[in-house]
């Protein structure tokens, strides 16, 4: 589980706490990826922060439903 962002985007923060209770709850590490320390993430996703990567896919752009992430992720 990977959520790509920046610091200071509200959506981002957003995404963050729904991933990290999601993950919390299902004893599941993720990362977290900004598009500020790597230009090739900014080239491919700045204008769709935040993304979510499940086994390196992407799963949800801009909002993370907890219900879909969840379900994702014990599947």
């Amino acid at each position: 589980m990977t959520l790509i962002g920046k610091p200071g985007c509200h959506l981002c923060d957003d995404a963050r706490l729904v991933i990290s209770q999601v993950c919390a709850d299902l004893e599941i590490g993720w990362t977290e990826l900004s598009i500020l320390d790597n230009p090739a993430l900014a080239d491919q996703y700045f204008e769709s922060i935040p993304v979510t990567l499940v086994d390196g896919k992407v799963h949800d752009q801009w909002r993370v439903n907890p219900d879909r992430l969840r379900s994702a992720l014990v599947s």
